[in-house]
C-alpha cells in the first residue's frame, strides 16, 4: 500500500514541479499567445502534458529511493496538504473561473483587468503558487522519496523565475497600483499579523 502512495505522490509531483515550467512558456511571449486566432490552450495543454511526460522519464530512475521510511510522516504531510486545498479555497474566493485558468494572460479578448488584492491577496501576492508549493512538500513529506524532494527544489527554482516574470508582466497590466501593491505585499510567504 505505502509503495502505491509513493507511486502516486511522485507523479503528483511531477505535475506539480512543470506548473512553473508550464507559466514560463507563457509569461516571455504573451503577446504572441494573446495574437493566436485560436485558443493558445489547444497548444499549450499538449505540450505541458509533454513536461510531464519528459519529467517522469527523466526522474524515473529515483523513483523508489526513500530518504526516509516511516508511515507516520503521512500526519505532517495531511496537515501540509489541509493548509494547501485551505490556500486554493481561498486563493478562488476573490478570483474569476477566468483568473485562475490563467485566461487574462493568454487570450486577448477575455482579459479581464482587474488587480485583487482582497482577501488571501492581502497578505501574500501569490497564494495559488504557494498552494502548489504545499502540495509539492506534503507529497515530499508523506512519502519520503529522493525524486519528490528534487522535484519540489526544481519548482521553486522554475517557480522564482516565474514568479518574477509574472510580477513584470503584471506591473506592464496595472501600473503603479502593482508597484504600490507589490512593495507592501510579500512575493509567497505571508506575514502573520
Amino acid at each position: 500500500m505505502l509503495t502505491v502512495f509513493q507511486m502516486i505522490g511522485w507523479m503528483a509531483c511531477v505535475v506539480y514541479a512543470t506548473i512553473p515550467s508550464f507559466w514560463l512558456v507563457i509569461h516571455p511571449r504573451v503577446e504572441y499567445w494573446r495574437s493566436r486566432s485560436s485558443s493558445p490552450y489547444r497548444l499549450l495543454l499538449p505540450m505541458w502534458m509533454g513536461m510531464w511526460v519528459i519529467c517522469g522519464l527523466v526522474t524515473a530512475p529515483w523513483r523508489h529511493i526513500p530518504l526516509y521510511r516511516a508511515t507516520w510522516s503521512w500526519i505532517p504531510a495531511a496537515i501540509v496538504f489541509g493548509i494547501g486545498f485551505w490556500i486554493y479555497r481561498r486563493s478562488g474566493a476573490e478570483f474569476s473561473a477566468k483568473q485562475l485558468g490563467g485566461l487574462p494572460e493568454v487570450l486577448d479578448g477575455h482579459r479581464e483587468q482587474r488587480l485583487v488584492t482582497s482577501g488571501i491577496r492581502s497578505r501574500v501576492r501569490h497564494p495559488i503558487y504557494l498552494g502548489h508549493l504545499c502540495e509539492l512538500l506534503a507529497w515530499s513529506m508523506g512519502t519520503g522519496l529522493l525524486v519528490c524532494y528534487g522535484l519540489t527544489v526544481f519548482a521553486m527554482l522554475t517557480g522564482a523565475i516565474m514568479i518574477r516574470m509574472e510580477d513584470r508582466e503584471l506591473e506592464q497590466r496595472f501600473g503603479e497600483a502593482y508597484r504600490k501593491y507589490r512593495t507592501t505585499v510579500p512575493v509567497l510567504f505571508p506575514r502573520i499579523p
